[in-house]
């Protein structure tokens, strides 16, 4: 087994270390969200952290864990007899973003269960991490379905396996710690709301720090073993505190002037329901209980509010989570409760509630916590072709509900919310024989191919005589996510101030309903004389909505390269995710400036879309009583249709869809 790195010895990354202690010590805190870029020691942090959790006391042969002390009545491998306990070192599970429904919550074997009644089951990710952790890198990669079985899971504390009428139930009450790199796409509200606390990290830009981070990594990498036990002092110091504030969280007391700070610092940042409350409440708890006192201090309530409320203040994926310092200063001052006045200096003895153990450590050992690069520069990439005439940059106008913009025909990409698509989830269509493992049975069909063979099979009994070749597996249709590709003009056209506002606003909606249903974006502008890829597809839709904000207009218009460019990243984009079709947004007045024949080359290029099949939508963005029309001149190239800004709205045209559609349909005849 390999040697993890030891939690002790991960360079700075303080509250990363702190909001993972508490969890050890309270585990009804209800988790850590961490994010970060990458490079960072999140993912080492995390695996290092089950070593610093004790024993857990079991049912000695128990599958599912089950405390000796409180065996689970239901549990699938009980009744449980008294006196059979044993303890085991507490058990860190990675679920992983590609895994399968079964994987996670179980298997039924369904040959067996219908011939012979028994139900076999075989225990999945979730068994295995009940009273311990469940760790989910790059959750927010995490397919939808299995998102639903986590927060069903983390909101009843047990798993439910339902195959044809054949259930199973088991206790499943884990740590759930995800890890995620945000410019890969945000978390669904739902699943962000279901951790307890979250931490932004980031590497340090103190050479000192990075030169003892390469150190601690080489010496690690040399000799892990050598390395662990040369920070085995430290590793058992920090265990035994964590069982000390175990043992004192019962006796820590939350007095009436900390619940009130608590209270009116979740009203006065308008978080969402009342969990926050709670969580901060016991967040505050258990940082006490980690600085050794019996009683919370204002500082505990502050130190709990940074970790528990920045991610439950967004409203939409275009805010940065945070939290304004200042502002939660003075609320704490203004409802500092009377019984705070008699409790210990948080500077003073039992102090230290929001400091996690120092990583000095022995210094001459060397190690590390993980690779931490440098970052780039952090500039917004320059369009080429800028030239004297260029305009800064405009806000955006408020973003509005859209249309429903979908991409016609049956699909078999990722799942999400978009178009029509062949899925593990939704409305059953069919059957077929499976392919590979049986995941959704097809009952009627499953019988009626066996029902055949039941005289040669020598069935005598009321029992189906089912073998492995009569079993189907049910087909299913349900909704997709796709690639929706922004082109859009950035050229002295559209540099109209008003106008142009107008049009971010427009394309800012349409990434909202592109984060609303589950797809990948892209943004690729033209103006001067060339096209440029602002941002490559990706998940994270607030990433192409700052890459937005920040574009400047004016110059040339050259249409004929803006669409040859995005043709080019649909090209290489096939090659990466070839089940994720393609909806290309265009959004200009449809006019081609620039070069010789600028027209000409614009339609050649529009009909490289159309003779390939992408879907396509223009946004026209003409104005003024004379309309030339020559965005419908270029959705008709394209093969697709054209829509102005105000038919975009939702509240507009019924049936922006199927005109869409249609006109995918008149480019296929």
């Amino acid at each position: 087994m390999t040697t993890p790195f030891p939690f002790t010895a991960v360079v700075g990354q303080d509250d990363l270390r702190l909001a993972l202690l508490l969890n050890a010590v309270s585990p009804a805190v209800g988790g850590v969200l961490v994010r970060g870029e990458k490079g960072t020691a999140k993912s080492t942090a995390v695996r290092a952290l089950s070593a610093l959790l004790p024993e857990v006391p079991v049912v000695a042969g128990c599958r599912f864990s089950c405390d000796p002390a409180a065996p689970d009545p239901s549990c699938p491998d009980g009744p449980h007899e008294p006196g059979s306990g044993a303890t085991r070192p507490s058990r860190m599970v990675e679920l992983p973003v590609g895994a399968s429904e079964d994987r996670l919550v179980g298997a039924l074997d369904i040959e067996r269960a219908l011939a012979e009644g028994v139900k076999a089951f075989e225990p999945g990710l979730l068994a295995d991490a009940h009273r311990g952790i469940l760790y989910v890198d790059e959750v927010n990669l995490l397919h939808d379905h299995l998102v639903d079985l986590l927060l069903d899971a983390a909101a009843m504390g047990a798993s439910y396996v339902e195959r044809e009428g054949v259930s199973v139930r088991h206790a499943s009450k884990f740590l759930l710690v995800g890890t995620m790199n945000p410019e890969e796409g945000e978390l669904r509200p739902q699943l962000l709301d279901r951790f307890g606390l979250t931490v932004e990290v980031a590497a340090s830009r103190e050479p000192d720090q990075r030169v003892e981070v390469v150190r601690r990594r080489l010496a690690y990498d040399d000799d892990p073993a050598g390395f662990a036990a040369r920070w085995a002092a430290e590793e058992t110091a920090v265990r035994q505190r964590v069982v000390a504030a175990r043992e004192l969280l019962p006796s820590v007391r939350l007095g009436d002037g900390a619940l009130r700070q608590i209270a009116a610092t979740c009203a006065a940042f308008e978080v969402d329901g009342m969990r926050a409350d709670i969580v901060m409440a016991r967040t505050a708890t258990a940082l006490a209980a980690w600085a050794g006192r019996t009683d919370v201090l204002a500082e505990d309530v502050r130190q709990a509010a940074l970790l528990a409320l920045p991610h439950r203040r967004r409203r939409n994926p275009f805010d940065a989570p945070g939290l304004d310092e200042d502002k939660l200063d003075e609320t704490l001052e203004e409802f500092g409760g009377s019984d705070d006045d008699d409790q210990p200096d948080p500077d003073g003895p039992g102090g230290g509630g929001g400091q996690p153990p120092s990583s000095d450590g022995p210094q001459a050992d060397g190690g590390g916590s993980g690779a931490q690069p440098e970052a780039g520069d952090g500039g917004e990439p320059q369009p080429s072709g800028a030239g004297s005439g260029e305009q800064s940059a405009v806000r955006a106008t408020e973003p509005f509900r859209t249309k429903v913009l979908s991409v016609p025909g049956l699909g078999d990409g990722a799942a999400g919310r978009r178009s029509r698509a062949r899925t593990e989830h939704g409305r059953t269509t069919g059957a077929r024989r499976p392919q590979g493992a049986l995941t959704k049975l097809h009952l009627a069909a499953t019988v009626q191919a066996a029902a055949p063979h039941q005289r040669a099979r020598g069935r005598s009994g009321r029992g189906l005589v089912v073998r492995r070749d009569d079993l189907r597996q049910a087909t299913r249709e349900g909704r997709e996510g796709n690639l929706v590709l922004f082109v859009v003009d950035a050229s002295g056209s559209m540099a109209a101030r008003q106008r142009m506002s107008a049009v971010k606003g427009a394309v800012l909606s349409l990434l909202l309903d592109a984060y609303q249903r589950r797809d990948k974006v892209g943004l690729v502008t033209f103006r001067g004389t060339t096209g440029e890829v602002a941002l490559p597809p990706t998940s994270s839709v607030d990433a192409a909505a700052a890459r937005l904000e920040t574009l400047p207009t004016g110059g040339r218009t050259p249409l004929a390269a803006g669409l040859l460019r995005a043709h080019e990243v649909l090209r290489v984009e096939r090659l990466r995710d070839p089940a994720r079709r393609a909806l290309v947004v265009v959004v200009t007045d449809g006019r081609a400036t620039g070069g010789p024949e600028p027209v000409a080359l614009a339609g050649r290029a529009a009909r490289l879309f159309a003779a390939e099949g992408v879907a396509s939508v223009v946004v026209d963005c003409e104005s003024g009583p004379v309309r030339l029309g020559l965005a419908g001149q270029l959705a008709g190239e394209l093969g697709g249709t054209a829509v102005t800004l105000d038919e975009l709205r939702a509240d507009s045209i019924a049936g922006l869809v199927k005109d869409v559609q249609g006109g995918s349909k008149r480019r296929a005849a």
